[in-house]
């Protein structure tokens, strides 16, 4: 596993963010996790970012220490693993007295929907940043949870890592706040946070030098060649693999972003992902038809390309 981080490693790879695999009993499946992980970096993945799929937000406090020992030991020696903390400050606050008892390089802040003020969360992060003695990487995911002034001192000390951008638009070319935190903030920190919809959006129009993917879990080859297409300004050639990843997309944005990748990993026979950590819970039986043919589909399409 990688200890140490720049921006540009950072950005290096997609950032995958996967489900985590439980057994029946809500334990942690080292061995399923295992498949998954192997079956991203086999697709060229060198970027693992658990977060709100990972259903880090319930996770116990008594299985974090666990959690983060299986990620030390069981990722690549030239893969990054970043795991979250939070999303409340007393709960990341536990969290940073463990999280100094690893190496990792960073850790994701998730965000808080709730009682919150942009100054607050930027004590917070502060507060947590010198507890757990790394940077953290910002999680923007809603509007008015940060202004882009407190991010930019954040990032002018040195405090966070990165940040994964990740506020929803009707139009993503049309983002004031992503133009005005481009303009603040040094754009090599901030990654597309949103999958392979508006990737091409937002690396080609703001400069953006990455970004996360869910589907990736499963396409991972795809994905990375879309980033590599991108990049070279192969523009028509990372749309034609935005529209294969798009079916699956759709139905995770129609039911639920989490709760469909993590039954769409099981129905694609990469690993048996489990039951979901409430409060979340897994798909209803009226829905699995088409998720199963569509991460079956995505599957193939990125065998067809690997």
């Amino acid at each position: 596993m990688i200890t140490t981080l720049t921006p540009e490693r950072l950005a290096a790879s997609v950032l995958a963010v996967p489900p985590l695999c439980r057994n029946a009993d809500l334990t942690l499946n080292e061995a399923e996790n295992t498949k998954l992980i192997r079956h991203m970096e086999a697709g060229g993945i060198r970027t693992l970012l658990y977060g709100g799929n990972a259903n880090f937000y319930h996770v116990p406090l008594s299985e974090y220490d666990q959690i983060l020992s299986y990620f030390e030991q069981t990722a690549g020696s030239d893969t990054l693993v970043i795991p979250s903390v939070g999303p409340l400050w007393g709960t990341m606050m536990d969290q940073a007295r463990l999280v100094r008892r690893h190496k990792f390089p960073t850790m994701m802040v998730l965000p808080v929907v709730g009682p919150t003020t942009s100054k607050g969360v930027e004590n917070g992060i502060r507060r947590f940043v010198d507890a757990a003695g790394i940077p953290a990487l910002l999680y923007l995911k809603n509007d008015g949870y940060m202004e882009v002034e407190e991010v930019k001192r954040l990032a002018e000390d040195k405090v966070i890592s990165g940040i994964k951008y990740a506020i929803v638009r009707d139009d993503a070319a049309r983002d004031p706040y992503l133009r005005s935190l481009c303009n603040h903030v040094d754009r090599k920190l901030i990654v597309s946070g949103l999958g392979e919809q508006p990737a091409i959006i937002h690396l080609r129009d703001f400069g953006l030098p990455g970004f996360t993917a869910g589907v990736v879990c499963i396409a991972p080859a795809l994905t990375a060649a879309m980033l590599k297409a991108i990049r070279a300004g192969d523009f028509a050639k990372a749309e034609r693999i935005k529209a294969i990843c798009k079916p699956l997309e759709d139905h995770r944005n129609a039911i639920n972003p989490v709760r469909v990748l993590h039954e769409a990993v099981r129905l694609a026979g990469i690993a048996d992902t489990g039951p979901l950590l409430p409060l979340l819970s897994n798909l209803e039986e009226k829905d699995i038809p088409r998720v199963r043919d569509a991460a079956i589909a995505l599957l193939r399409a990125n065998s067809e390309n690997a």
